[in-house]
């Protein structure tokens, strides 16, 4: 973004001396043009150049007042009734600057006096009347559009800094869990068992802790990072814990946000699998459907009951089921949805909806 602002201000400074430099030059050739229409000699021309010279760099003068002013954070009036004097002064200015060029480099002979004088000025006047005005509302615009960019990079700041917080909750929530079934594992003398589970710990954290938060990974790659992750909790939970995964070829190539399922599937376990004696079944379903990626997970534990919906989110403490709700309100607002629906004793089912991405392109008819 400070890339952005800097290119902003070079291209107001450019537009400023284009404009500056192209505007004076067609004020000379209407001069110009005029005065041959109303029959002036070709010598003429001088006393215009001369004329226009003083008028480029009186308006350089004003664009220097107008920055001191602008700078000055005056009232609204004041700041007012301060343009108005400076365009006063600098039309009659410009006025003597035109007068004197005609009568040292055309007429000699040629004065002028009272009305003349003062319709001089007034044309003056307002020429630099329009100079002003053209030159608030550039500098009004460019304004409008460093804020807006200024805005854009706090924002994006911010943006950032949340995802880092939402994303990073994961991997702390999840390293204990394992770290205490590798404990329990080493006291009961299971070596084998928690070296295993060390080596599939150490695979997925390297895998995790690679991604950033925004960073986006195709579907295929997340099923990979949720296997191994799998692997880590049937050291622990054996044949209770059972998958199934049912994703189509196209779905496998569109892209998510990196570890999306992870949490939801821990919150499964936790809620799903791991009270039942017979532990549990959970099942990941994938597709593309009217130009939207379609995720479903669902599992057959006690679920909740639609009087006390919140109880599952609570138990869940905001690191599964609300924190993926509110990554996907931040990676994707407005055009991405996650409902979560359940029957009491009927398990819980996840249904995600996602903007259809892909990386590379095999796939990307489908999506249009």
């Amino acid at each position: 973004m400070d890339k952005r602002l800097k290119t902003l201000i070079e291209h107001k400074e450019r537009l400023f001396w284009s404009l500056q430099i192209l505007g004076w030059i067609a004020y000379c050739a209407a001069r110009t043009l005029n005065a041959y229409a109303l029959g002036e000699k070709p010598e003429f021309i001088y006393a215009v150049m001369m004329g226009v010279i003083g008028g480029f760099w009186i308006t350089i003068g004003l664009r220097h007042i107008y920055q001191f002013l602008r700078q000055a954070n005056m009232p609204p009036l004041l700041m007012l009734l301060s343009i108005i004097v400076c365009i006063l002064l600098s039309s009659m200015l410009f006025s003597v600057i035109e007068v004197w060029s005609k009568n040292q480099l055309y007429d000699p002979d040629w004065t002028m006096e009272g009305m003349g004088f003062l319709y001089r000025s007034l044309y003056d006047t307002f020429v630099l009347m329009a100079w002003t005005g053209l030159y608030f509302v550039i500098n009004y615009h460019f304004q409008l559009q460093q804020q807006k960019e200024m805005y854009l990079a706090a924002s994006a700041q911010a943006h950032q800094a949340q995802l880092q917080m939402l994303r990073y909750q994961l991997n702390p929530h999840f390293l204990f869990n394992t770290l205490n079934a590798i404990s329990t594992l080493v006291l009961e003398n299971q070596i084998k068992e928690a070296n295993g589970m060390l080596n599939k710990l150490s695979a997925f954290l390297r895998f995790s802790l690679v991604s950033q938060p925004t960073q986006k990974t195709t579907l295929e790659e997340e099923l990979y990072a949720l296997s191994l992750y799998l692997d880590i909790e049937r050291v622990r939970f054996q044949e209770r814990l059972k998958v199934e995964i049912d994703v189509t070829d196209e779905a496998k190539a569109a892209l998510i946000p990196g570890l999306l399922l992870q949490p939801i599937v821990e919150n499964a376990i936790k809620y799903a699998v791991s009270p039942q004696e017979d532990g549990g079944t959970i099942s990941i379903t994938g597709k593309i459907e009217d130009k939207k990626l379609k995720i479903t997970l669902q599992d057959d534990g006690p679920g909740f009951s639609k009087e006390k919906p919140k109880d599952y989110h609570q138990k869940s403490s905001g690191v599964g089921i609300a924190n993926t709700r509110e990554r996907l309100k931040k990676l994707y607002p407005n055009s991405s949805t996650f409902e979560v629906i359940s029957q009491d004793k009927k398990g819980v089912t996840i249904h995600i909806t996602l903007p259809c991405e892909f990386s590379n392109e095999p796939y990307a008819e489908v999506a249009q």
